[in-house]
């Protein structure tokens, strides 16, 4: 069964305690189901939930029967054709046969637990949701455009928010955020289904952070693998060169030897290098941090010869200590 049948089924599952709240419900499946009109009122569903509260929903509401009942699987139909029957149902909506167009008896909707049994009622004949894994979309739909309109209202006051379109030759009161829907399904008596709709939304959201961090962490291990890779071809383009002299060949064993790690230089591997050549040697291999005043930040490294694995811990050392290193 698909989602928006079993929201069918959990909102066929309650009471109907009240006349009124009969009334205002069959009033909701009379103005949004196939046919409403002076001669017939016909009722065309698919659920078989729904096919089955029908009977005992016209029974409670108006004290009276269908005249045609489904025959058989598929599309079930209900219909109503005896003029007297007819007669009922306009009188208990306060209906003018005459009328050219119906609309919205705002009168029968007056308290708030009618409102949501109508809007149950629209939903059952008129309306669909789709699977909120999906996407997030739920509508109900009516040919009578004056109908949709006064509806439309009445959902706004009840705090909801809607939009409305045309569609083929129907109009169309739809919602397209998950907590817009949530709120809807809670308030028309399908509890279990906005919470679905919750957890669906929990769950695109919680996939979606997953999804952008592990392609943040992909795209900075690449960023990080083609730097390094950089660098150490332009140090083995100053060693073919013969620029590298014996402290700054410890300088590129360092980088070699720590190709995707972070780098720590002692001082003292740097005090026969100018001060240009600092700078100079360094950026073309390394990513070199500067204070404020434009000087390498260095400190004190135990040894030249940087053991795999220890570089961080050596980092964390010195954050201790409040000094800074140079990162490959």
């Amino acid at each position: 069964m698909s989602f928006a049948g079993d929201v069918k089924t959990e909102l066929c599952r309650a009471p109907l305690s009240r006349r009124c709240c009969a009334q205002a419900e069959a009033y909701g499946v009379l103005l949004y189901c196939n046919t409403f009109t002076g001669a017939e009122a016909r009722v065309v569903t698919e659920s078989a939930s729904f096919a089955q509260r029908l009977p005992v929903l016209f029974r409670k509401a108006f004290k009276l029967s269908f005249d045609r009942l489904p025959q058989g699987e598929g599309k079930q139909v209900f219909a109503v054709a005896d003029p007297a029957k007819l007669a009922i149902i306009r009188q208990a909506f306060g209906a003018d046969p005459k009328a050219l167009a119906l609309h919205l008896n705002f009168a029968v909707v007056e308290e708030a637990c009618c409102r949501a049994a109508f809007l149950r009622g629209a939903f059952l004949a008129g309306g669909s949701v789709t699977d909120p894994r999906k996407g997030y979309h739920l509508e109900l739909a009516t040919s009578h455009h004056s109908v949709s309109r006064e509806v439309l209202a009445l959902m706004r006051e009840l705090d909801q928010d809607p939009r409305s379109a045309q569609r083929k030759g129907n109009t169309v009161i739809y919602f397209k955020q998950s907590d817009q829907i949530e709120d809807f399904l809670t308030c028309v008596g399908a509890p279990v289904a906005a919470m679905e709709v919750m957890n669906a939304k929990l769950e695109r959201d919680l996939r979606g952070k997953v999804n952008r961090r592990v392609n943040c962490d992909a795209a900075n291990l690449d960023k990080t693998v083609e730097a390094a890779q950089t660098q150490i071809e332009a140090i083995r383009r100053l060693q073919a060169s013969g620029q590298l002299d014996q402290d700054r060949l410890r300088l590129a064993i360092i980088r070699n030897t720590n190709a995707l790690g972070e780098i720590y230089v002692s001082r003292a591997a740097l005090d026969s290098i100018q001060e240009r050549d600092k700078i100079q040697v360094c950026s073309e291999f390394m990513d070199v941090p500067f204070d404020g005043a434009g000087e390498l930040c260095l400190f004190e490294a135990r040894s030249e010869e940087v053991p795999r694995g220890r570089n961080r811990e050596w980092k964390e050392e010195a954050k201790g200590h409040g000094r800074s290193g140079l990162y490959g």
